[in-house]
């Protein structure tokens, strides 16, 4: 089995809940997100019978953790093997008993999912709350999620329940790592824009 996110990105208000949610679980410093929103737009302005006035903008968010990917790049550029993928359900996750803090994995990552915490020294990223998941529990950015925007679960399950795609502006190619996700893309994906809040921004 291999456990994934889902993500319906043409409902989500960019609310942050499950980024808050997300912090309040893993006891995280301040700008030190295991789970992050990105807010993506564009548009530009047109002269129309003398007035300026916007064209084609749009925005919308995506919420983004570790993609628990099927070729995860952290796992295979952890100089100490601190970085580690299960057998029995794919997660990927940090032994910070061997971990040096050395931010190879942040780099590696496309999708810049594990985070180096300066404080106690070593990386650190969503393991999909696995000490949830052993009480029979959820994730607690998808208890959290006000839209309902967030879904967990196999991953073959939800790309059977919600299709399989996985490319959404302004997420990198999934071809290099294989994520264990699928996105119901906003009505507004495919057009070109830019993150527009530098707070939440990819890396």
């Amino acid at each position: 089995m291999q456990y994934g996110f889902y993500f319906d990105a043409d409902r989500c208000g960019s609310c942050k809940a499950c980024v808050m949610a997300c912090r309040d679980k893993n006891d995280t410093l301040l700008g030190l997100k295991l789970r992050n929103v990105i807010d993506y737009g564009g548009g530009t302005w047109i002269e129309k019978d003398g007035i300026t006035q916007p064209d084609g903008v749009f925005v919308y968010a995506v919420s983004l953790s570790c993609n628990h990917c099927a070729n995860p790049a952290c796992v295979a550029n952890c100089p100490t093997g601190a970085m580690t993928k299960r057998e029995e359900d794919g997660i990927v996750y940090v032994d910070e008993s061997v971990c040096i803090g050395c931010g190879t994995c942040a780099q590696s990552c496309p999708y810049g999912a594990p985070r180096v915490d300066a404080e106690r020294g070593v990386s650190r990223k969503c393991n999909l709350c696995m000490d949830y998941l052993e009480e029979g529990g959820r994730p607690a950015c998808v208890d959290a999620c006000l839209m309902r925007c967030l879904d967990f679960g196999d991953i073959d399950e939800l790309r059977a329940r919600y299709g399989t795609t996985c490319d959404i502006a302004p997420l990198p190619e999934s071809s290099a790592t294989s994520p264990s996700l699928v996105i119901n893309p906003s009505r507004h994906a495919g057009k070109e824009g830019v993150i527009i809040n530098l707070d939440c921004e990819l890396a």
